[in-house]
């Protein structure tokens, strides 16, 4: 185990009622914590057969309770972007795996036990791996693939699960060789089961390129703020967080839970209000990274945790007044430097998992990859899947 302590002013908020009462804005910057590996939830991705490694892990709450521990009783869905399937054997992949673009899995309970949680993917005709999600709409082109973004329950539109899904087009060799042409919002239906041959797909307006050319797509993170969600100040809003351009500038929306697949009623926070239209939406800070999270603290504020600039060994949390902000600089949690053994390895994408952590504390997850992806596989088979760490805050 490696601690890490950050010690500062502990500002608390105990008397306010919801973060819209307050008189001024709250401290965004010092905060009490602890930092450490949580292992157990590492060792969980760790696996020898079938699925055994993956990237974009987002994790949702079948009883749509996002913003609090799951108990015994509850089980969630994990969802993935790129995935290998096949099999390990003395360290070494055997001949026949296959990466698909996508895959799931669903944990019994709030506990880290391989026992309790099931892989699933979709096959083809001759029983070989295919995604679980692939892209099916008017506007998709036949080389696209999804990454999927956040995803949340929402309970006013009959306890569908809503997936953003990112449709991505591959225009050169190489580890960085693909781009971002559209964003998707997938309609899992209640008591839909894995592969969900039943989700309906919507093409949205949620992918944006500003006059300077920088390209932005929501689905980043969500932060169900209602009653039903275990949202402590409940405005009753969903509020979904985009990222644009090279500086990963943050960008947010809100709607209310029935207006959800209704687009033109989506607001967007232009630094001042909110208003309709998308490409007034402001650069709320930057430096965040393409998969985040925003979650409310045991005082009141909010952590908006992420991998600084998307790709680097740190993992930062800003603190928020609301969920929409203002928030503080970065503080920074955790060194990914000793997950990097080799040159090539690279860290990316952190975010916070409300349902997998105990009161008090923020389960943390983020990706290990690598530049020679196949090549390094080959002698570090099991690199490619979540490490986790725990905060605890004081």
């Amino acid at each position: 185990m490696r601690p890490f302590v950050v010690v500062g002013l502990f500002f608390c908020f105990l008397c306010c009622k919801t973060s819209a009462q307050f008189k001024r804005t709250p401290n965004l910057t010092d905060i009490k914590f602890i930092v450490e590996e949580a292992p157990e939830w590492s060792d969980l991705l760790k696996r020898n057969s079938g699925w055994f490694g993956g990237d974009g892990i987002y994790t949702i709450p079948f009883n749509g309770v996002k913003n609090r521990r799951a108990n015994t009783r509850d089980s969630i869905l994990f969802i993935f972007s790129d995935t290998m399937v096949g099999e390990i054997k003395d360290n070494t992949i055997m001949p026949g795996y296959k990466m698909i673009h996508n895959s799931v899995a669903i944990l019994n309970g709030n506990a880290p036990l391989k026992s309790q949680m099931k892989f699933y993917w979709d096959k083809d005709a001759k029983g070989d791996a295919e995604p679980v999600f692939s892209p099916k709409t008017p506007q998709t082109d036949a080389a696209d693939y999804y990454w999927l973004g956040d995803g949340f329950v929402n309970q006013v539109l009959g306890n569908s699960i809503y997936i953003f899904g990112y449709r991505i087009r591959n225009v050169s060799t190489g580890a960085f060789g693909f781009k971002e042409v559209g964003n998707t919002l997938i309609k899992i239906p209640a008591g839909s089961k894995p592969p969900f041959k039943d989700a309906v797909q919507m093409d949205s307006p949620f992918f944006l390129t500003d006059k300077k050319g920088d390209s932005g797509s929501f689905g980043a993170g969500i932060y169900v703020n209602t009653k039903h969600a275990g949202a402590p100040y409940p405005d009753g809003y969903i509020y979904v967080y985009g990222v644009k351009g090279l500086a990963k500038s943050l960008l947010i929306a809100r709607v209310l839970p029935k207006d959800f697949e209704s687009f033109d009623k989506w607001s967007y926070w232009n630094g001042k209000a909110w208003v309709g239209d998308i490409h007034a939406a402001a650069d709320v800070t930057d430096g965040v990274s393409n998969e985040l999270s925003v979650s409310v603290l045991p005082d009141g504020r909010y952590a908006l945790v992420f991998q600084f600039g998307g790709m680097s060994t740190t993992v930062g949390m800003r603190i928020g007044a609301s969920p929409r902000g203002p928030f503080g600089p970065m503080i920074k949690l955790w060194d990914c430097k000793p997950d990097l053994t080799e040159k090539t390895f690279v860290v990316y994408n952190a975010k916070a998992h409300p349902s997998l952590s105990k009161p008090g504390e923020l389960l943390i997850s983020y990706n290990v990859n690598s530049v020679e992806f196949i090549k390094d596989l080959t002698t570090h088979p099991n690199l490619y899947r979540p490490r986790f760490i725990r905060v605890k805050f004081q």
